[in-house]
This record gives structure tokens, C-alpha cells and sequence, in this order.
């Protein structure tokens, strides 16, 4: 059984329609990529998943059970858990108190602190930056922020909406190195993001996104290789 399933799931934004029935698997343990360009449709599948937003059709299924209208908090609490695109930190609360607003809905006080321990492990930097107002850091440190309060919510899966966008080269590196970190801990990951090259190259399988379709799908390490795929997604 695959921990998270999406059927024929169809959405739309009045006459437009953002997705036209795509369907996809992710299973525990996986590092699961969405890819497309702009405008394709993986924001929408993600706050799909969350039900942030209204489905015309289809199914989703999570450890086997249909949350396709469960209530977005009730979502949160069976441990499916999103980072939304552009970071979203409560900016004028500390970096403590962003983390701590993570585990508002858990009430094991001693594991919260071991988790607390192994965020600032997976980022010493917010670790330096404690009492620091989290709208006061640097776009870097607040997708790390943003992540860390995901992690403080005990995700089984992860949803990461393009983590890099924005960043400097260098803590792009950085972000994807700590995701598959994360993955390596047993948290399964669906990633979307702009950065083809670098989705695929952490991801254990992909999905191409175009307008609202899921036009191919395989291991991440054969799709790097797919000639459309570099022609359209990775600059030749």
C-alpha cells in the first residue's frame, strides 16, 4: 500500500482548469519529485493534498484512508505536513516561537525537546539565531525556519513547496542536502520544485507536470537522462 494516493483528481480556478484528473503514488520512505514549469499545476496539487483548496474530482488517500474532504487541521494532525512556496514564517515572532507554534498540536514534552535537538543539528543556524524575529532573517534562514517548524510537527510526509526558490547557489546545495537528511531520518518527501536538475537528483521517481497533466513519470535517475526532459526542464 503506498502511504499517500492520488486518483483522477481534477481542479479548477472558475473556467480554467488547473488539473485534469492526474494521478500518482508516493511510498513510504520516498523522496517523490513534481515537476513542470510555471503555471503547471504542482502548487495546486500540494494545497490540493493539504484541502486548502476546493477539488471538482477525485480521491486522496493517506495510510490507506480517504482525507480527500477531511479538514486541513484534522490533515496536519495524521502527520501529512506542508512548507508552502515562500516560506511563510510568522515574522514577528522569535525563531523559538516559530518552532514551538510547530509542535503546538503534539503533547510528548520529551521528545519534542530531542526533536528540537536534531532541527538545530539540521540547522545550526537557527540554533544562533534563537531569539532572533524571524522576519528579520535572511531569505536563506527563513526557508530553513520554515522547514524546521514542518519538522517539529512529526510529518510521516513532508510536502515541500519549491524550497529553493530564490536562494543563492550555494544554499540551494545546502537546503537539498539537508532534505535528503530529512528523507534519511524516515520522513517521506514530496518535493516540488522549479530546480529540475536538483529535484532529480535527490529523488528516488518524478512526475512531469504540464498544464494540468501528468505527461511522464519513472525513476528520477532515467528521467535526469531523458532527452525531452533536458531539452525542456534542464537547459539542453
Amino acid at each position: 500500500m503506498s502511504m499517500l494516493e492520488v486518483k483522477d483528481l481534477v481542479v479548477s480556478y472558475g473556467a480554467i482548469k488547473a488539473l485534469q484528473g492526474i494521478s500518482f503514488k508516493v511510498d513510504e520512505g520516498e523522496i517523490i519529485s513534481l515537476i513542470g514549469s510555471n503555471g503547471a499545476g504542482k502548487t495546486t496539487t500540494l494545497h490540493s493534498i493539504s484541502n486548502l483548496i476546493k477539488k471538482v474530482s477525485g480521491q486522496i488517500l493517506f495510510e490507506g484512508e480517504d482525507i480527500t474532504n477531511l479538514a486541513a487541521d484534522k490533515i496536519v494532525k495524521k502527520g501529512l505536513i506542508q512548507v508552502p512556496e515562500g516560506r511563510r514564517v510568522f515574522a514577528n515572532m522569535s525563531v523559538k516561537e516559530n518552532l514551538e507554534l510547530g509542535a503546538y498540536s503534539r503533547t510528548d514534552k520529551a521528545q519534542i525537546k530531542t526533536d528540537l535537538e536534531w532541527t538545530f543539528e539540521l540547522f545550526p543556524r537557527l540554533k544562533e539565531r534563537l531569539n532572533q524575529i524571524s522576519g528579520t532573517l535572511s531569505g536563506g534562514e527563513q526557508q530553513m525556519l520554515a522547514m524546521a517548524r514542518a519538522l517539529m510537527s512529526k510529518p510521516r510526509l513532508l510536502l515541500l513547496d519549491e524550497p529553493s526558490m530564490g536562494l543563492a547557489p550555494i544554499l540551494v546545495d545546502e537546503i537539498f542536502n539537508i532534505i535528503q537528511k530529512i528523507s534519511s531520518s524516515g520522513t517521506t518527501i514530496l518535493l516540488v520544485e522549479q530546480n529540475a536538475y536538483k529535484a532529480l537528483s535527490i529523488a528516488n521517481r518524478a512526475y512531469i507536470l504540464e498544464t494540468g497533466n501528468v505527461t511522464k513519470e519513472g525513476l528520477a535517475k532515467d528521467l535526469i537522462n531523458d532527452n525531452s526532459i533536458k531539452a525542456a526542464y534542464l537547459g539542453g
